[in-house]
């Protein structure tokens, strides 16, 4: 009877040390706790509150998963055997003296679930076809009815570099690290995850949360910022009807754009040969099924697989630290400073224009499809019920995730 007491006492002993509730009170287990409590206060706010919740969703459970699997304080032997993602593995993938430096083998061999997920991004697959799926449900028309909605794609990339040269003056952050803090600023998900994993893939977790939450506070952040910088009478601007692009003009639009940029800058050709072949999928009338397929079935399985592999970055070790808070401030003033650029070049266009054109389209000059856009209508159609502006705001829009792809392309360029 004793023996079996003692049993009995030895396994509950043994399960409490290596159960994953025995992790929290392990040497560092409180950050554990702090991160499932981040996590599900990200699953609040893309349920309930339904900010960006496709990808917000997936990449808070992400975090959660991470966080109640993979302990610093256990064994790596429990560790190997429970975690589904190991923060170990692609510190060594990364490594240049490891044995083990860019062995995908090695990562296969003692991989946990998430880590398999996680290779999509280290190769750089996923973002690129997530530009695909927005390319096919993208219509480009707007931009090729006015050409120069491209000015103010291009002027709302002003936080990128204000960012970055905040980033680097702050001391804390490389000229890499810098560069993927500052692409926040063009408030394009999948381009700040594809330009971080290049350049600097510990700062991953912090930089996808940052990007994927400014995007979904738009309507939050954009209004005040439109108001202070345009004027009451400006805002109420009426803009004519552009003209209707031609079916040929939509199909060309997609090759001359891939041509022309990618010889630009080659290391734009993943995102932007992706954004346009998707577009090229939807416009030239041949391939229907395969713009349908990108668009729903594959753009789906890549968002599950995408943001549970980024949000499994998010362990406490990599993401309770001093640069995470720098890096959220950071992206906040990219985004601020995107919108107000694409706002203040909004202004100049209106002037010269003799009132032609409405301000606010500047504001939608960031990468968020459609969101921005929206923004920009519903602030004009306050001042104005008659007023009328997303399409005219789609231009920039659509401008602006073409030049979140250059400039992450010219960083990358600098950088890589």
């Amino acid at each position: 009877m004793n023996m079996l007491a003692f049993n009995i006492g030895e396994t509950v002993l043994k399960l409490a040390r290596e159960s994953g509730f025995g992790g929290f009170i392990a040497e560092g287990g409180w950050m554990n706790l702090i991160m499932v409590a981040i996590a599900c206060g990200l699953l609040y706010l893309g349920i309930v509150k339904k900010f960006e919740p496709l990808l917000l969703v997936g990449i808070a459970f992400g975090c959660l998963l991470a966080n109640i699997s993979y302990f610093p304080g256990l064994s790596a032997e429990l560790n190997a055997t429970n975690a589904l993602y190991h923060p170990e593995l692609w510190e060594a993938f990364l490594d240049s003296t490891s044995p083990y430096y860019h062995s995908y083998g090695h990562v296969l061999s003692h991989a946990g679930l998430l880590d398999i997920f996680y290779i999509g991004v280290k190769a750089g697959l996923y973002p690129s076809l997530i530009f695909m799926g927005v390319g096919a449900m993208t219509d480009f028309g707007p931009l090729m009815s006015n050409p120069k909605s491209l000015l103010l794609g291009a002027a709302a990339q002003l936080g990128v570099f204000v960012a970055f040269f905040g980033a680097v003056a702050s001391g804390f952050f490389t000229g890499p690290e810098a560069a993927s803090i500052g692409i926040i600023g063009g408030a394009d998900g999948p381009t700040a995850i594809f330009l971080t994993n290049k350049l600097a893939p510990q700062l991953l977790g912090a930089i996808a949360i940052a990007a994927y939450s400014y995007m979904a506070l738009i309507p939050m952040i954009q209004p005040p910022i439109m108001k202070g910088l345009t004027s009451k009478e400006d805002r109420k601007i009426k803009m004519v009807q552009t003209r209707e692009v031609t079916k040929t003009e939509k199909i060309i639009f997609p090759i001359v754009v891939s041509i022309f940029v990618i010889l630009l800058l080659p290391s734009t050709a993943p995102l932007v040969g992706c954004l346009m072949l998707g577009n090229l999928f939807r416009e030239c009338g041949v391939t229907d099924r395969l713009s349908d397929t990108v668009q729903n079935a594959l753009m789906n399985i890549v968002t599950i697989m995408l943001s549970t592999s980024v949000g499994a970055t998010m362990v406490a070790s990599n993401f309770l630290r001093l640069e995470t808070l720098l890096i959220v401030g950071l992206g906040l003033v990219a985004f601020a400073i995107s919108t107000a650029g694409g706002l203040l070049a909004g202004n100049v266009m209106c002037k010269l224009s003799g009132r032609k054109v409405n301000p606010l389209i500047g504001s939608a000059g960031v990468s968020a499809v459609p969101m921005a856009a929206r923004v920009s209508q519903m602030v004009g159609q306050k001042e104005n019920p008659s007023n009328f502006l997303l399409m005219h705001a789609m231009g920039p829009n659509v401008a602006g995730v073409i030049g979140s792809a250059i400039a992450a392309g010219f960083l990358l360029a600098v950088f890589g």
